[in-house]
């Protein structure tokens, strides 16, 4: 290829990359910037404060009460969910994977099934199962818990079980070998191997519960049960101020400080157990344990 037509053409790739990183960016970065504003205008800059994070006694997001319980609400129901779902994805996606047949397909096709399917159409299916059918789940945390569980199960699934298929089964194949059980060599073999995914699927639900708001809000009992999506959307059809824009930044800095520890997890693992995940010494384990 012509070296000048090449460059032209690396030229407007990194032109649509950068295009995309600042229409997508900037956005975001003004409403941060406003935050900060002195005044209670969003579109007029009145000098530098931190008035609508703590310094206003009644208005700033960590003195309202209402405010307040939202990120209480919002915390507690991503990391509730990231307890719940993370041991359920992994071993649906073991299961799944492990299964043989004709109904092998159907089964991982099945697991996959609510990532393609519309949120709102979730939501509505799953309001519509609490009051109707599983009454005694009332709404609230306890709907928008199994809600969320519901929605986000699937990302696990696909996560975890695209790790299982690039690891293969020789390696448990192989701690078999060494007098290692089937418990043993899913413990100390394909379990550490897992790792990266897991954390991957750490961050993709945590994001995904936190900023969650079609299934919360149909399964929202009140001011009780209110997120910060639900308080940032309610926020908005009133008079708002540049405290939304405060928690709105700190729902941004929540879902960065969560991905930013999941990199340097995986990175960590990575530095300590090389790329195909450690296998000299889960093998090691298993014939000290045969031992």
């Amino acid at each position: 290829m012509n070296p000048t037509v090449k460059r032209r053409k690396n030229s407007a790739l990194v032109f649509v990359i950068w295009g995309y990183i600042i229409w997508s960016l900037v956005p975001v970065i003004i409403a941060v910037i406003y935050s900060f504003n002195d005044g209670r205008s969003r579109t007029v800059w009145q000098g530098f404060s931190l008035r609508w994070w703590w310094q206003d006694p009644y208005a700033s997001i960590f003195h309202n009460a209402e405010t307040r319980n939202a990120i209480i609400n919002s915390l507690v129901l991503a990391f509730t969910t990231l307890l719940v779902v993370t041991p359920l994805g992994i071993a649906l996606a073991i299961g799944s994977q492990r299964i043989r047949g004709r109904g092998s397909n159907l089964v991982q096709g099945l697991t996959s099934a609510p990532l393609i399917t519309p949120e709102i159409v979730v939501g509505a299916a799953l309001l519509i199962t609490f009051t109707r059918l599983f009454t005694a789940v009332p709404l609230g945390f306890a709907a928008q818990l199994l809600g969320n569980v519901t929605f986000s199960l699937a990302s696990v699934v696909v996560i975890v079980r695209a790790r299982l298929v690039s690891i293969g089964s020789s390696f448990e194949e192989a701690a078999r070998d060494l007098g290692a059980t089937r418990w043993q060599a899913l413990r100390f073999v394909l379990m550490p191997m897992l790792w990266p995914s897991v954390m991957a699927s750490l961050v993709v639900v945590f994001a995904t519960v936190i900023d969650d708001f079609v299934i919360t809000s149909f399964l929202s009992a009140g001011v009780s049960s209110e997120t910060v999506p639900l308080r940032i959307y309610s926020s908005v059809k009133g008079g708002a101020t540049p405290a939304l824009n405060a928690l709105a930044t700190l729902l941004v800095l929540t879902s960065f400080s969560v991905l930013i520890l999941g990199l340097f997890g995986m990175s960590v693992w990575r530095k300590r157990h090389g790329e195909r995940g450690g296998l000299r010494a889960a093998l090691a384990d298993v014939t000290q344990i045969d031992n």
